[in-house]
């Protein structure tokens, strides 16, 4: 332990992280570095930053990481439409690498040999910070608090942070009604008032978005436009990709879209409840694959939707830098090269309603699909098409007797 001298630790300002720096300075008699990522959360950082100075941190960072997130790891992963385990948009499992990236690169710029996190030793966050460091670092020093220490529980917690005169919130003091991650994706609650998958959760425990019930009885409609995959304007307007997520999270919110109530497999073989609302990755999902319909080849799009369920088990699992993500990542990315144009949708009560799709690089021919006369499709051909595929089949009934 003496052998660590300065740590760069992913630092919230909460009571977890804050009880991490003062136990990371005493076992470890170590420089503590901060670094708290701005990725779209919606608290107000500056908390974080005095309470770092209070703590006596003579290197804190904090960094408005926003419109790096959208662009660099929410909107490679939406090129794929991936769902983990068919349902989840991964919202919390997209950001681990990036602030783990952070850490890396202000461990480099600070001259520290060590990285720490806050994740607990059940959960998959630790995987995924973990993973990612050494991706990056193959060398670099890795502290797991909760996988050290003996404060096992949250009164042994609150004690430390008493004993060593460290701030707690109010609400910290009871029982916490559930744990909460959030970021510009998604934001999610877990454990406590959760815990038992036959209980619904309660109104209070969302706060992205009204329920389905509540939403206006008015839709909303609204027009997405794309270029190479990404989303890029909203009803006309060019928005950055923070921007454009932001005003999509608003629009989907108000309309009661993206709830999911989810019991999922854990990477280290747990299964658990979440509560997760992603109202405008919902909408942003539904407007892509419509954009792909009229855009893709059915072979280029079934090859995609094949390899979609692998590709978001490696993000889930915290492989996000690792070499099959990446050649995953090229060719996802070879199939988006025409995915342009513009969707419309209805956005009503929960639901999100294609109305329309154009692209000047539509493969959708009016001229073969019509159902009224035309000059370019022969109905005989399919004749000697149906016979060829049928072929294998009438030979196995034949050879097994009929």
């Amino acid at each position: 332990m003496s052998d660590i001298r300065k740590v760069v630790l992913a630092y919230s300002g909460g009571l977890d992280t804050s009880v991490i720096l003062k136990w990371l300075r005493e076992t470890y008699g170590c420089e503590v570095v901060t670094f708290t990522a701005d990725l779209g959360q919606g608290e107000e950082l500056e908390p974080a930053r005095k309470k770092a100075e209070m703590f006596g941190v003579r290197e804190i960072y904090i960094e408005d990481l926003r419109e790096t997130f959208v662009r660099d790891y929410v909107f490679p992963m939406f090129r794929a439409n991936a769902l983990y385990e068919g349902v989840y948009l991964l919202g919390t499992s997209i950001a681990r690498p990036l602030i783990a990236k952070r850490q890396i690169e202000i461990a480099a710029e600070t001259g520290a040999d060590a990285v720490a996190h806050g994740a607990t030793g059940k959960g998959n966050d630790q995987v995924r910070f973990e993973l990612s460091y050494y991706a990056l670092n193959p060398d670099i020093h890795v502290i797991s608090p909760w996988r050290e220490w003996d404060l096992t529980s949250r009164t042994r917690l609150i004690d430390f942070a008493e004993k060593h005169q460290i701030p707690i919130a109010k609400d910290k003091r009871g029982e916490a009604p559930f744990s909460v991650d959030a970021n510009l994706l998604h934001i999610s609650a877990e454990g406590k008032v959760l815990e038992d998958p036959w209980e619904a959760p309660e109104e209070f425990v969302y706060s992205r978005s009204v329920s389905p019930e509540a939403a206006p009885d008015k839709p909303t409609v609204v027009e997405i436009g794309f270029e190479r995959g990404d989303a890029v304007s909203v009803d006309g307007e060019r928005l950055s990709p923070a921007a454009l997520l932001t005003r999509l999270n608003e629009l989907g919110g108000a309309n009661g879209i993206g709830r999911l109530d989810l019991v999922e497999n854990r990477f280290v073989g747990m299964k658990s409840r979440g509560v997760y609302e992603t109202p405008g990755g919902t909408v942003l999902l539904q407007a892509h694959r419509a954009m792909e319909s009229i855009t893709l080849d059915r072979g280029a799009a079934h090859l995609k939707d094949e390899i979609m369920p692998r590709y978001a088990e490696l993000i889930y699992n915290g492989f996000w830098f690792s070499p099959e993500r990446e050649m995953l990542q090229a060719l996802i990315d070879k199939s988006q090269e025409k995915v342009e144009g513009s969707v419309r949708l209805k956005l009503y009560k929960g639901n999100v309603i294609v109305e329309g799709r154009r692209s000047p690089n539509s493969l959708y021919s009016l001229e073969h699909v019509t159902f009224e006369e035309d000059a370019v499709y022969d109905q005989r051909d399919a004749a000697g098409f149906i016979k060829l595929n049928a072929l294998r089949l009438r030979l196995l009934n034949r050879q097994q007797g009929g």
